[in-house]
């Protein structure tokens, strides 16, 4: 067998989905960015279940995905797969490992050879696709196993969807976290002060129609070439279509710009030819019609240009996602996103702040910012950090009057809104319940442990937001910071922020005021008072 190091949040992740399975939540989610190895965690998991003695079966859409999941399976792990595929049967197999294909095993008299107990554990690869009829079919039949599904970043609308067939996520790892912890490369935006209109397109299945796009993209073609030519000639750049003739037709303009371009799509009989020839320099740019969204890695990919407008943030993660791999080998040091300005006043569609912003408020502040600067290539980090702090400013004005109306109603405990703003956490101010159980009332335990812990409960409309609230509240008690009545006395004092400071600071400046007859001592301006000047 080959001895595989996880990375720290792989581990986690592979202890995460085993406690959640060991907790009776049957069906649960895996969610890691492209590029962060979910092949590998679910290789991991299957090596696990098979020594407790359990068969796996691995499902996807697509032949692609299958040899990769057999051969990183048996890379990782040492393990052979048997298939589930045509005319390949797994039936009678002495391998434990199935990689099955949704196609074949969908098909109900195939189905109806194998026992509903068959398998013990379902991973689905690229799971935002298990809504399908072929999935939920498979799924039910084998209605006693354990499932994983793992998907890139999903949008809420995605997750809300996944909520019917999940019943919870076990794990999820973040495209900002991955890049500041060094496991993907940092992305720069750069936004093309080329207005594109989206105005005639329709929509279709949730989506903008492919062949509409294609219409109102045409008459671009050319000067999206050209500025290419100005911005990515040094670079080995990926382009997403909206159709296979677009694909073919702009691969020509662009080799009369000078560049070196293919083009690749499902009929494509030199596809593997052309990928290998792209991954080793003979071409620096490759135009596809969305075939390269999934199933398909090229590390050194540094540009990602993005002609397919998409409201879907998963299918937009996936796009960019060809090009956040490390190469460090190849002297990439970063992935240049081009962000053409489409035009739409009926539709929001994904830009580059959609990749990192969980808050809506705080992607519309970014991508304003972003316009902006239009020409520049911005960090997409740095970026997130301006646009949270520039809508905490915002806020700071309804703050205020959520404060002045607390202090009206003489409450003794925090309202969530002042405790959320306080310490600037975006993912409980921005929390939508996806799963059933989340969207269930707080329970009697959650209410009494909120008021414990000093948080008015009446304001925590269900259990998924209350438990979060909680877990968060008992790691900040684990690190030392201040507690939500800290927060509510001495920013009721004037104090900002108080949500960052440690615990003992608050006690101590709460003390010196209690000291001084619960007036603030001489020489301390509460708005401008800072936790490191204490």
């Amino acid at each position: 067998m080959s001895s595989v190091t996880l990375r720290p949040y792989q581990n986690e992740a592979r202890n995460a989905i085993h406690t959640a399975w060991d907790n009776e939540q049957q069906k649960t989610l895996l969610v890691l960015p492209t590029g962060c190895g979910k092949t590998v965690v679910f290789a991991k998991i299957t090596e696990d279940e098979v020594r407790k003695g359990s068969r796996v079966l691995i499902l996807a859409h697509r032949g692609e995905l299958l040899e990769q999941a057999a051969d990183k399976i048996h890379k990782t792990t040492g393990l052979m797969c048997a298939k589930e595929k045509a005319e390949e049967s797994c039936l009678g197999s002495f391998f434990r490992v199935v990689v099955g294909s949704v196609q074949s095993l969908q098909r109900e008299k195939r189905l109806n050879e194998f026992p509903r107990d068959y398998f013990g554990t379902i991973i689905v690869d690229e799971a935002h696709h298990v809504l399908s009829d072929s999935y939920l079919k498979i799924l039910n039949h084998f209605d006693e196993a354990n499932v994983l599904g793992v998907t890139a970043t999903p949008d809420r609308g995605d997750m809300r969807n996944l909520g019917q067939v999940f019943d919870g996520i076990a794990y999820e790892y973040t495209l900002p976290k991955a890049i500041k912890e060094g496991f993907l490369c940092p992305i720069k935006a750069l936004t093309i002060p080329l207005t594109l209109d989206l105005n005639g397109v329709s929509i279709q299945t949730g989506d903008f129609k492919a062949a509409d796009i294609d219409t109102a993209l045409d008459p671009y073609l050319e000067q999206i070439a050209e500025e290419m030519q100005k911005n990515c000639a040094d670079r080995k750049t990926v382009v997403f279509l909206p159709l296979v003739k677009t694909s073919q037709k702009f691969c020509k303009i662009l080799n009369e710009y000078g560049f070196s371009a293919a083009e690749v799509n499902g009929e494509s009989r030199d596809r593997a030819e052309v990928l290998k020839d792209f991954e080793e320099g003979k071409y620096n740019v490759l135009c596809n019609s969305m075939l390269l969204t999934e199933g398909w890695d090229c590390p050194s990919v540094d540009c990602v240009v993005v002609l397919r407008p998409t409201k879907v943030r998963g299918l937009y993660s996936q796009m960019v996602g060809r090009g956040t791999r490390l190469s460090p080998e190849t002297g990439k040091k970063d992935l240049l996103l081009l962000d053409f300005l489409w035009h739409s006043e009926r539709h929001e569609l994904c830009r580059p702040a959609h990749l990192i912003c969980e808050n809506v408020e705080v992607a519309k502040k970014m991508t304003e910012n972003l316009e902006e600067a239009a020409g520049c290539a911005v960090d997409i980090s740095g970026a997130e950090e301006k646009a949270v702090s520039d809508t905490l400013a915002a806020r700071e004005e309804a703050l205020a009057k959520a404060l002045a109306e607390m202090r009206t109603r003489k409450r003794k405990l925090v309202d969530p809104l002042q405790f959320e703003m306080s310490i600037q956490a975006e993912d409980l101010a921005s929390y939508v319940p996806s799963f059933g159980w989340e969207m269930a009332p707080p329970s009697e335990k959650q209410v009494a442990a909120l008021e414990k812990f000093g948080i008015y409960p009446n304001e925590i409309g269900n259990a998924g937001k209350a438990k979060l609230l909680l877990d968060r509240l008992g790691k900040r008690r684990e690190e030392g910071l201040t507690t939500p009545k800290q927060i509510r006395f001495l920013e009721g004092r004037g104090f900002k922020h108080v949500g960052t400071w440690q615990f003992e600071t608050a006690r101590k400046l709460i003390d010196r005021i209690a000291a001084n007859g619960w007036m603030i001592p001489r020489g301390i301006v509460p708005g401008e008072y800072r936790e490191e000047l204490s």
